[in-house]
């Protein structure tokens, strides 16, 4: 059947692992983890997190502008100006109800409502800020990158817990094909960095509490792994329908050739114990593609360090994958940055194609004996004509996308 693609013209990126496209390719393929104590953090269970490092929203967008944003809205914002200029786009020139808008984020602005919510308490309604309705609802990260791009087509926020940010990409990729966009900006961003948020995810018993080694804290498919690293950031990507990107001679990264997706209806937090949900969005992704399993040379893998999802994950990707592609989860250096995640690994997905070269897994010391794949442990060139970007989310959320070479 025919590939419905999109163009890869332009990636934007705000990480733990620094901001801007170079800065990050740089620190996951040295690999340099995030992970650190956080003050903010202090008086909570866990007090582990990744950090963006040196953002200052003021000096980036202005100091009026970062005050009426929300902290996830700060790092959209910072990516897709980046990106814009890494596709050689310029707003003033396109035709805005050409171009959509389609973001992926888990929460939505957590801190914006904590801070309103400890002024409501402490200091009473009158006064609660009027902006916090406009900064904190998760559809304002669409709406705010619209603004500042003059982007009038479609625009979308899609909310599909740690899957959203991929779960956007392979919609924004639809639009594309459904000849309803010319360019779509698309990724992920999430500010999940709060004491709440923290509080109730070491709750669940989701996060490592490796306080005496901060930096080997995110250690996916180790065996001394015991729980994730929240993250926080964005990932922005230019598509563009291939036509379009042709005909103004822009420069293709890389090529988004295929999207599955899935539930396991199964359980609110655990994978299904078989991998049923993204073993089927990992053939649907190939189906869409249009290519075989031993076509895969490579897997951005969810690995998000913790124990149960390595391991099943891991047997899934053996199972559908059994000419043994070269496998990383680049969250050993960003840790899991929730709805942005699949977002900024598809980036990096993009990335590795396009220099034929996959970054190694941080902290994987020891691996799990139990996992039997061809794991990155240093940066590894090698050709990559068709790569998997895998995502799995609480509620049994499935992902994947399949990347192809220029």
């Amino acid at each position: 059947m025919p590939v419905a693609e999109a163009a890869v013209t332009g990636i934007g990126l705000v990480t733990p692992a620094g901001i801007g496209t170079g800065a990050n390719w740089e620190t996951v393929c040295a690999p340099k983890p995030a992970a650190a104590l956080d003050a903010e953090l202090d008086g909570i269970p866990v007090r582990l997190s990744c950090r963006v490092p040196d953002f200052d929203a003021a000096a980036l967008l202005g100091a009026r502008r970062a005050h009426r944003l929300d902290r996830a809205a700060q790092f959209a914002l910072v990516a897709v100006r980046e990106a814009l200029a890494d596709a050689g786009l310029d707003p003033a020139e396109w035709d805005g109800t050409r171009v959509g808008v389609v973001l992926g984020s888990g929460l939505g602005g957590p801190a914006t409502a904590e801070r309103a919510h400890q002024v409501l308490r402490e200091e009473g309604a009158q006064w609660v800020s009027p902006l916090l309705m406009a900064m904190h609802p998760v559809g304002m990260l669409a709406g705010q990158v619209a603004i500042e791009c003059g982007a009038r087509g479609p625009n979308l926020v899609v909310s599909t817990a740690c899957t959203s940010g991929t779960a956007a990409i392979g919609v924004a990729r639809d639009l594309l094909a459904l000849g309803r966009c010319d360019i779509v900006l698309t990724g992920g961003a999430e500010a999940p960095v709060t004491p709440l948020t923290i509080a109730g995810f070491a709750q669940m018993g989701a996060l490592s509490r490796r306080h005496h080694d901060p930096a080997g804290a995110s250690r996916p498919f180790d065996a001394d792994r015991d729980g994730f690293v929240a993250g926080e950031g964005a990932g922005l990507l230019v598509l563009e329908r291939p036509a379009h990107a042709r005909a103004r001679g822009a420069r293709v990264r890389a090529r988004i050739v295929g999207y599955g997706g899935s539930a396991d209806a199964h359980h609110i937090t655990a994978p299904h114990p078989e991998g049923r949900g993204i073993e089927a969005a990992m053939r649907d992704a190939l189906a869409d593609a249009d290519a075989s399993p031993d076509a895969v040379a490579h897997v951005n893998a969810h690995g998000t360090s913790t124990p149960m999802n390595d391991l099943t994950e891991a047997e899934v990707v053996r199972r559908v994958l059994p000419g043994g592609p070269l496998v990383t989860s680049t969250k050993g250096v960003t840790g899991h940055l929730i709805g942005a995640a699949g977002a900024v690994e598809a980036a990096y997905t993009v990335l590795a194609v396009e220099h034929g070269m996959v970054p190694p897994t941080a902290n994987l010391d020891r691996p799990d004996p139990r996992i039997d794949l061809d794991l990155a442990t240093a940066p590894t060139r090698r050709r990559l004509g068709l790569a998997l970007s895998n995502s799995i989310g609480f509620g049994g959320q499935n992902a994947v996308l399949a990347v192809a070479a220029a």
